[in-house]
């Protein structure tokens, strides 16, 4: 088969930012003539800053601003030199100040991205493997990526979960020397904890287990000497485990510093550091900088400040506690997570509060996955009690009326973050005039609200229905049943505003990903065939294409509908406990794409859809008279010399020994195919199809001896959509008599003589179908999951492929 469209996971990330610069919540610009660290001017309004991670206020500090000119004036504005060849004089200054601080060796460096680059490729071997925490920062998970070139495993586990890590490591252990987990010391986004303590003991269990850090967030304003957080947790510092700091942040300087006990580890990275290397080092002013700071770090005046921003942490718990704002994570950190789960609710509550002068930041896709969107607010020692006053009594006014004004609840809130949430209201839309009815089977829904919508679209006629509940309801398998869901929104009328109907199944998580991708997980899937699966509820099914949704776009209350409909399936979603919701089938630009949006969900791309469009206008001449010249050259090339070759008839009600080779065939294929990567469709679906009145069976041979070649497995809408659902071929003779492209060819010679209007041909081989005349119509969906590990683990292989 040929390549598909897959998407990529940038061009996902690239519409979210987009669409939350469009808001006015990221890609600003700070208005002011200077910065005290307490207020920042944005769009005209002075808001008090509470975005701020410099979490001491150090960077306001007079001493450490007069020692970064200090070194300008003295040194100038750089030392363009590698610190390879020769080091700035004020550099040894630096590191023996830092040596005393974190009472072990350190390695200063530019930056904590070119650090993570310059340590990890040199402290991992090629005998070695990487286990990322999924939430530890980027430029951690970007350094890991170099790793993969060289063959080293590189894999993900979800945030803090112990349990799995234990899984992968006796997995790996057998197979590699050192295994090296990565995470943050303080989360960036939650402000939640490494669980270092627990971690240290797992290595005791496991000795090849080696403990990576970053913990720029647990500078300074935690541990003695302002260590950190994951140096506070140790009397003495292992020698498996390394710690990157920072310079810059809380520290109030530039530069970021690693810790390592390990000399002969240390002097290796020292000595040959990618970027510590080949890349300038500090400037002056920034050394300057940090050596003033440092020597903060090593007075008790550390602590007195410590203590400071410990006070305001304190009481912004303590105003918390008294309200029901959803606070993600309960800690003694400085930053602060209030979940609004939709993104509606964050980029409505962001807009509320900066018009009333208070900055916060969104915490928004990828940073976290879409659906747990938050304000992220961080406390700093520059934020007056009066201030933090202001923002709970404001935060407290406006979350009820972000709630409402997006039809949130907390409720809803709770169950995205998994968190019981107490709620004394109902959804916002449950009061409202349209009447949601769900049904278990095509059989309980009233035949003309069917009828009158989704009836003409591909195989979702009232029979089509049927054929899919007999196939996938009560298969052998348990595992691959699927389960249905219909449902009619009304208006006091009983006029249909929403119809559409779900799926709930097992996927491959590597269904969209490029084939690379998934051939190497089949392998793994022959020890394992469950690895990267997952339960998904679908609008739709995988057996079907094309619009799953009507929407009555002229009525007054369909957006309504829709917001109760988006509702109505994150109820199902928490109730059948699956892993991710996809809403697919629309075409680009689609009207409702923001309303989507805004309730949760991330556009990805699918592949490409082929339609051959207005077919009853194509019956008067020969076929390729219809076809533009380039595509008629093909005809001519590649279609019209194989033709006396082969023959073809069509055939229905087959006996059951015709379907289980025509079966046989469609495994050839299914094997040969993973550019669309779904589970091999169980025999009994196909006796199903043997009997049933809307399916045939285009049969393909060969004229000298009658061998058969090829099946198409045809559907038949009578409204007038020819739908080829399925194809086998016999691989042995596919050259020989370009099997492929005559199965298409006959399928549209049949859909002429059965007068049909169109002929959905579905996805992949967009290339052979479009020189037949057909539209090729590029699709998106819409993706919900409970958190972004299996979208990062795919792009993760993706990106290693």
């Amino acid at each position: 088969m040929a390549k598909i469209k897959h998407n990529n996971f940038l061009d996902t990330v690239d519409r979210v930012i987009t669409e939350a610069k469009e808001a006015g919540i990221v890609h600003l610009r700070a208005e002011d003539s200077k910065f005290t660290g307490r207020h920042l001017k944005v769009n005209g309004v002075v808001c008090r800053h509470f975005g701020n991670t410099g979490y001491l206020g150090l960077e306001q500090d007079n001493r450490i601003k007069m020692a970064a000119m200090q070194a300008i004036s003295r040194y100038g504005t750089q030392f363009p030199l590698s610190k390879t060849y020769i080091s700035h004089p004020l550099y040894e200054e630096l590191e023996e100040k830092l040596e005393l601080l974190f009472k072990n060796p350190v390695i200063v460096t530019k930056n904590s991205t070119l650090g993570h680059m310059a340590v990890i490729p040199t402290v991992v071997r090629d005998e070695d493997a990487v286990i990322l925490d999924h939430q530890v920062h980027w430029s951690v998970q970007n350094a890991a990526q170099l790793l993969k070139v060289r063959g080293i495993p590189v894999q993900l586990v979800r945030h803090n979960n112990l349990e799995m890590l234990e899984t992968l490591i006796q997995k790996l252990s057998s197979k590699v020397s050192k295994i090296w987990y990565m995470a943050d010391g303080v989360y960036s986004m939650f402000g939640d904890y490494a669980p270092v303590k627990e971690l240290i003991e797992l290595s005791k269990k496991y000795p090849q287990l080696h403990l990576y850090f970053d913990d720029v967030h647990g500078m300074s304003w935690r541990g003695e000497n302002g260590m950190g957080y994951v140096m506070s947790q140790f009397d003495t510092l292992p020698e498996h485990v390394l710690v990157f700091g920072t310079l810059s942040k809380t520290f109030g300087a530039s530069g970021s510093v690693l810790v390592c006990s390990n000399n002969k580890l240390y002097h290796k990275i020292k000595n040959f550091g990618g970027p510590l290397t080949f890349s300038a080092q500090l400037e002056p002013s920034a050394v300057g900088a940090a050596i003033a700071s440092a020597k903060i770090h090593l007075s008790g005046e550390i602590y007195s400040l410590q203590e400071a921003l410990k006070y305001r942490i304190n009481y912004f718990n303590h105003r918390l506690a008294k309200t029901k704002l959803p606070l993600i994570a309960q800690n003694s950190s400085p930053v602060f997570y209030i979940g609004t789960g939709l993104p509606a609710t964050g980029y409505f509550l962001v807009q509320q509060l900066m018009q009333k002068g208070f900055y916060v930041n969104l915490g928004l896709f990828p940073a976290v996955p879409v659906k747990n969107t938050g304000i992220r607010i961080t406390i700093s020692k520059n934020n007056d009690l009066e201030d933090i006053d202001a923002l709970a009594d404001l935060l407290v006014t406006h979350f009820g009326v972000a709630l409402g004004a997006t039809h949130n609840s907390l409720t809803r809130i709770g169950k995205a973050f998994r968190i019981n949430f107490k709620d004394t209201r109902p959804f916002a839309t449950n009061k409202q005039k349209v009447v949601l009815q769900e049904f278990e089977s095509i059989e309980d829904v009233a035949y003309h609200y069917w009828f009158k919508t989704l009836d003409s679209i591909n195989m979702l006629d009232y029979k089509g229905m049927l054929f899919l509940e007999e196939s996938f309801k009560r298969l052998k398998d348990p595992k691959h049943q699927w389960r249905f869901k219909y449902v009619v929104i009304t208006d006091d009328f009983d006029h249909p505003v929403l119809v559409t109907f779900l799926t709930e199944s097992l996927w491959k998580n590597d269904m969209l990903a490029p084939a690379s991708v998934s051939k190497e997980l089949e392998k793994q899937r022959e020890a394992d065939p469950d690895l990267q699966t997952s339960r998904v509820l679908s609008l739709g099914c995988l057996f079907t294409e094309g619009n799953h949704l009507y929407l009555n776009e002229a009525h007054p209350q369909v957006e309504l509908a829709l917001t109760q409909l988006l509702e109505y399936i994150e109820n199902l979603a928490h109730q059948w406990k699956v892993s991710m919701t996809v809403l697919r089938d629309f075409e680009l630009n689609y009207n409702w794409s923001k309303s989507i949006q805004s309730q949760g969900y991330i556009p990805i791309d699918m592949p490409e859809s082929c339609v051959l469009q207005n077919l009853q206008d194509k019956v008067e001449q020969e076929y390729s008279q219809y076809l533009s010249k380039r595509s008629q050259k093909h005809f001519k090339k590649d279609i019209e010399p194989f033709m006396h070759l082969v023959k073809s008839n069509v055939v229905k009600r087959v006996s059951s020994k015709n379907i289980k080779t025509y079966y046989d065939l469609y495994l050839q294929v299914k094997d040969r195919n993973y550019g669309l990567n779904t589970f091999t469709y169980p025999l009994e679906a196909f006796e199903a199809m043997r009997t049933h009145p809307n399916w045939e069976f285009i049969l393909l041979k060969a004229v000298d001896d009658n061998r058969l070649l090829g099946v198409m497995f045809c559907y038949k809408n009578y409204s007038g959509t020819y739908v080829p659902s399925l194809i086998g071929m016999d691989y042995r003779y596919l050259a020989d008599f370009q099997t492929y492209r005559q199965l298409l060819y006959q399928t549209i010679i049949r859909a002429r003589k059965l007068n049909m209007k169109q002929v959905d041909f579905g996805m992949s081989a967009n290339f052979e179908k479009r020189k037949l005349g057909a539209a090729v119509i590029p699709k998106q969906a819409f993706v919900q999951t409970d958190d972004n590990f299996l979208l990062e683990h795919i792009e993760m292989m993706r990106a290693s492929n």
